[in-house]
């Protein structure tokens, strides 16, 4: 891969075998290159009991601003103003049994709720941590049994993966900035 290409991931999504292919392929993005602001997040879709529960709920992305400033979970609500949301206020547990269309009613009122839900102080930081072989850069959560790692897909673009204790499957998102 040259400097100024991407990886091209399968449209529409890919098994979780494939997405695994793809991850392990990828080189390492280091913590210094990825400390740079506000990322957009997408999800990648393997079939996973996730899939749609983010970009339901108004997921917009992550926010890297220092190795020990990250906020791991910024929505945006109806009106397009993004916030960042605490970790602890939100319920990963009921994913598998949440259908992501039962969202929409809170994604439309994120306005209201984001009082509830919003934090102005970071909840994880950024490491450098070998993962699968690869010592890339991985966000770890303050209050969540969550580590996410990142592999580079091209100059502007990682692919993440959550590894949640508890969780059978990766989940798989691309974050570009």
């Amino acid at each position: 891969m040259t400097e100024n290409t991407e990886t091209v991931l399968p449209e529409g999504g890919c098994t979780t075998a494939q997405a695994w292919e793809i991850f392990d392929g990828l080189p390492a993005a280091r913590v210094d290159e990825v400390t740079t602001g506000r990322w957009r997040g997408e999800e990648l879709p393997t079939g996973h009991p996730m899939d749609g529960i983010l970009t339901e709920s108004g997921w917009f992305g992550k926010q890297f601003d220092a190795p020990e400033e990250v906020h791991p979970l910024l929505f945006t609500d109806e009106r397009g103003t993004v916030f960042a949301v605490d970790p602890r206020r939100v319920t990963l547990s009921l994913a598998d049994k949440v259908k992501p269309e039962w969202l929409r009613p809170v994604r439309n009122n994120l306005r209201t709720l984001a009082p509830l839900l919003r934090t102005r102080k970071p909840t994880a930081r950024l490491r450098d941590i070998e993962y699968r072989g690869v010592v890339s850069a991985a966000m770890v959560y303050d209050h969540r049994p969550i580590i996410d790692h990142f592999r580079r897909l091209g100059p502007d673009a990682l692919l993440g993966v959550m590894d949640m204790r508890g969780m059978a499957d990766p989940y798989f998102f691309v974050l570009r900035r």
